[in-house]
């Protein structure tokens, strides 16, 4: 009588070490991933010799040239035909800082001082532009949203007029779980969106009053962020379809602007926030002239592919922007925004997962792209491009994974998803974050519009799924409140400024690890299935997914 094991054991058991082989090398390879490599990146990425990486300038040369290097060491190839570099094509416009803006009306004329009380800038592609005399309408929060209900522009026509609004959207004003998304920004409180608008209404000038909540940043952030110079992508048209200028202006001056007019502008921000608002005419009237320095130019995305096997003609894409703002000679002492957290940690973690898929002893059976755009800061424009003009087809692209901001402050017990419940993504970071004793929460902040202020937006546009999944708030050993304190203390102190530099004294690169080893894991599952994940049912990204899968 012969014994033996039976089929089904065998078939376990060789089941059994293929996986414990396949986990093996996924620790391997994940180790790799490590605070000192990362460390050396952001150090040298963010240091002054890089100059804040602003696009089309030396630093851009610097910072191109290490991606280059250090990307052939790993022995990746060019992702873009023979070449690692995608050319954007851009203007620079700089306005000239000596202007003011002049609001005159009711016998009273006031004049208010740039960057300290606003900043202005136009899209026009033009040496001179010039606002006179223009009408000034208080149209609340700018929105033309028909599936909620809602036209702050009902009954008026703004043409040649300038229209004043406030920032976010309704549903944070109000805490209105029934009004928008209650208090989860919408893209409708995008400050692009504003703009956007009330060009499409014929505006020609559009103003946004400051808060720091609705905002969620500073004004410093504001002054930074629109002093100096300006990217945008060239158009045929010069973007003469825009407003002729856009603006901020402080909740000081909008506070002096309508007591001029004699209206209560605490009163009239209660009323934009309900149903049934209107617009309401200032009796004022506005000037404003900008004068432009024009350059054409040209910056670069950056792409370096590892082919797949059985299923190379398809992406999984890992991005992150690696450029800053580069160096504003109106700031006094240090002008240099170095752009440490935002985004050397990002662009370092595009090297550090790039080299835990090499070591792997097989290449994924779909091709990862790993993507370093340009001009984020400058409003997503090199994304933009790529996804506008993408190098492989985007009905072939499984997912964009992006990476902005990383984790500088230690391990956490949680993983935030930015734009939780989009798509099916979040099922692969839950089960990710299972695996490492972490569990998955959505954006603490949802009233800030994360998910609508990053590169990964641009691909959701084109409906590809689009993950933006951030560290948690749940600090090992500090817990929640201490997390919530320091991103404060972070954004107030360092967000878009000279001192965002590597700090060893407190940068705690531990919590960078995991998260990067996390992701490098949803991408390694991603591109070793058959599956194309989608978007949620009534996401409003899906239906251009599902066309697009259908050709």
């Amino acid at each position: 009588m012969r014994i033996g094991i039976p089929l089904t054991g065998i078939l376990f058991t060789m089941l059994w070490i293929a996986c414990t082989s396949e986990e093996g090398q996924l620790k391997k390879a994940e180790s790799l991933i490590d605070e000192a490599d990362i460390a050396r990146h952001v150090s040298v990425l963010a240091s002054d010799e890089f100059g804040g990486r602003a696009p089309a300038s030396e630093g851009e040369t610097k910072t191109l040239a290490y991606l280059t290097e250090a990307f052939q060491k790993l022995g990746l190839r060019p992702g873009n035909g023979d070449r690692f570099l995608q050319e954007v094509p851009l203007v620079e416009i700089t306005a000239d800082p000596d202007m003011e803006l002049v609001v005159q009306g009711k016998g009273k004329t006031a004049r208010f001082r740039y960057l300290d009380e606003f900043v202005a800038g136009t899209r026009r592609v033009q040496e001179n532009v010039a606002v006179s005399r223009s009408e000034l309408v208080f149209v609340g929060y700018g929105i033309v949203a028909p599936e909620y209900g809602w036209n702050d522009y009902a009954g008026i026509d703004v043409q040649g007029k300038t229209v004043v609004m406030l920032v976010n959207d309704p549903g944070y004003a109000t805490l209105d779980s029934t009004l928008f998304t209650g208090k989860a920004m919408t893209y409708y409180g995008r400050w692009t969106y504003k703009y956007e608008e009330a060009a499409r209404q014929g505006a020609a000038g559009a103003i946004i009053i400051h808060q720091t909540g609705p905002a969620g940043y500073p004004w410093e952030v504001v002054r930074n962020s629109w002093s100096g110079a300006q990217f945008y992508l060239q158009t045929d048209h010069g973007n003469r379809d825009r407003c002729a200028f856009e603006s901020w202006v402080t909740l000081d001056v909008a506070r002096k602007i309508f007591q001029m007019a004699g209206k209560d502008l605490d009163r009239l921000m209660k009323a934009a926030a309900q149903k049934g608002f209107r617009p309401v005419p200032l009796p004022l009237q506005v000037s404003l002239r900008i004068k432009n320095t024009l350059r054409y130019s040209k910056s670069n995305n950056f792409l370096a592919l590892l082919p797949g096997s059985d299923r190379k003609d398809e992406y999984v894409i890992y991005m992150a922007h690696w450029d800053h703002l580069g160096i504003n000679p109106t700031l006094k002492g240090d002008s240099i925004l170095n752009g440490a957290r935002d985004n050397a940690t990002g662009t370092a973690a595009l090297l550090e997962i790039a080299q835990a898929f090499q070591s792997l002893p097989q290449p994924p059976r779909r091709s990862i792209l790993f993507l370093a755009v340009t001009a984020e800061e400058q409003g997503l424009l090199g994304s933009e491009y790529y996804a506008t003009h993408p190098v492989y087809p985007l009905n072939k692209t499984v997912a964009a994974i992006n990476m902005d901001g990383m984790n500088v402050f230690g391990r956490m017990n949680d993983v935030t998803i930015i734009g939780y419940g989009f798509s099916e993504l979040d099922d692969y970071v839950k089960q990710e974050a299972q695996k490492q004793g972490r569990y998955v929460r959505p954006d603490p902040e949802p009233e800030k519009g994360y998910y609508f202020r990053s590169d990964h937006f641009n691909f959701a546009k084109q409906g590809v799924p689009a993950l933006y999944a951030d560290h948690g708030i749940d600090h090992v050993d500090h817990g929640e409140a201490w997390t919530l304190e320091k991103l404060d203390w972070w954004i107030k102190n360092f967000y878009h400024k000279p001192s965002d530099e590597y700090d060893p004294s407190w940068w705690d690169l531990s919590g960078m690890v995991q998260d990067v080893q996390l992701l490098f894991r949803v991408g390694y599952r991603l591109a070793n299935s058959n599956h194309f994940p989608n978007w949620r049912e009534g996401t409003e990204f899906r239906a251009k997914r599902d066309q697009m899968m259908a050709r």
